[in-house]
């Protein structure tokens, strides 16, 4: 597939990297700085604060030292913009009409180059994210997911939750948010994306007198992840709840690994749609889930793929029950052309809608060029998941749906593993 936009990517003296995404076609940009850095980056006295630290980026900087100036500037604008942190990169972005370009490209670069981390400013903000990571515990559909991924790797920075613990946030001191940012928030780290109806030789220029000074330093290298098992694991959360949350996955791919490719049609046939088989036989046939699904999530040195439900407490064990079953029929049998074909098509319908979104196509663009070091276009990607063979994703399925990478996390009313452990094996 021919790519669709004529991107242009440059690296700075200062190990800084460039990719400008021109759209003739859309009425926005987006600016996008990318941090090769997250929870899996810190050591268990500072956990949490990857995601403490990209709060505190819009606490004010040397140059707009109210904090309230950040937010009306862009508001102002009718900007959409925010951050996000994930184990292994933090991202910041603002997009908003090209013709507020210069507005962006101003604050998002100030943030990440100018931040006070302000003492009183980590103290208050301490409170709020407290009570994020409550809401987050309070909402059973997303904590049951950082529960499977403690499940699999344990008490190293894999299993960690990305918000921390509450009693280690509170702990917190300046000095470690400052080391932190002065070590991690580097040029040679670091991922500028700006995309929309813009010209790669004037953002270059701009770009290059923005960051002219910015910080330098060896990278840190993160742990590399332990995986052990040879048996399958569960996890319960006791909870009084109406309806049963639960995680049945297996130990995967990780992003460098060709084999991700077929996996991931392996998953979007097995639950990715209403068309699905998961959504069929669970909700459509049993209706034992209103939600019901399949996806891979792919780290540098791990991989996923999970199945996820939200069930009556009574039909936990069924719900789960018919997962095995029909990861055992694809174990044993594979899938049809016609769902090869369908998962192909299904991304690509996808990947012509998210084009059409500056701030889609500038995270499509950056994560390979802060990961692979080189741009993977989406289109490059679609054709790898083209290529996809019955053969690929038969190989696959075998490889993944195993005892021995088999686990359940599971957020109810249950407190006895071993009602599960009978019916956890194929």
């Amino acid at each position: 597939m021919q790519n669709t936009f004529n991107h242009k990517l440059h690296a700075f003296n200062s190990g800084l990297r460039l990719v400008v995404v021109p759209m003739k076609s859309t009425k926005t940009a987006t600016v996008l700085v990318l941090v090769g850095t997250g929870s899996k980056y810190e050591t268990k006295e500072i956990n949490g604060i990857s995601h403490f630290l990209e709060h505190m980026m819009f606490k004010g900087t040397t140059k707009r030292p109210d904090k309230l100036e950040i937010a009306r500037e862009l508001e102002s604008i009718g900007a959409d913009f925010s951050a996000f942190t994930h184990k292994e990169f933090t991202g910041y972005y603002a997009r908003a009409s090209v013709s507020k370009l210069d507005t962006l490209m101003d604050v998002v670069f100030d943030i990440f180059l100018n931040s006070k981390l302000d003492e009183k400013e980590i103290e208050k903000e301490k409170g709020v994210i407290v009570e994020e990571i409550n809401m987050y515990r309070d909402t059973p559909q997303r904590y049951v997911s950082d529960l499977f991924e403690q499940l699999l790797y344990g008490d190293q920075p894999a299993g960690w939750d990305i918000a921390g613990e509450k009693n280690i946030v509170i702990a917190l001191k300046r000095q470690q948010f400052v080391d932190y940012f002065t070590t991690h928030y580097i040029a040679s780290n670091t991922v500028i994306a700006v995309a929309g109806n813009v010209k790669s030789e004037e953002i270059k220029e701009k770009v290059g007198q923005y960051f002219e000074n910015i910080r330098q330093a060896e990278k840190v290298i993160k742990l590399t992840v332990k995986e052990e098992q040879l048996s399958p694991r569960i996890l319960l959360h006791y909870k009084k709840t109406d309806q049963s949350h639960f995680i049945l996955g297996f130990r995967g791919y990780d992003m460098f690994n060709e084999k991700r490719y077929a996996a991931g049609v392996l998953a979007t046939v097995l639950g990715g749609g209403m068309s699905s088989r998961l959504f069929t036989e669970i909700r459509d046939k049993r209706g034992l889930a209103y939600y019901v699904g399949a996806d891979t999530d792919t780290y540098t040195d791990t991989g996923i793929f999970a199945m996820n439900a939200g069930v009556n407490n009574d039909k936990a064990d069924d719900a789960i029950k018919v997962m095995l079953e029909e990861a055992d029929k694809l174990k044993s049998k594979g899938i049809t052309a016609r769902e090869l074909q369908q998962a192909k098509d299904q991304a690509e319908g996808a990947l012509a809608i998210a084009l059409e979104n500056s701030r889609a196509v500038a995270n499509a663009y950056a994560g390979p060029v802060l990961f692979y070091d080189e741009v993977l276009t989406p289109e490059e990607e679609l054709d790898k998941i083209k290529k996809v063979t019955l053969e690929q994703v038969l190989e696959v399925a075998s490889e993944i749906f195993d005892n021995r990478k088999l686990n359940l996390s599971l957020i109810g009313p249950f407190e006895k593993e071993e009602e599960f452990k009978k019916i956890l094996k194929f």
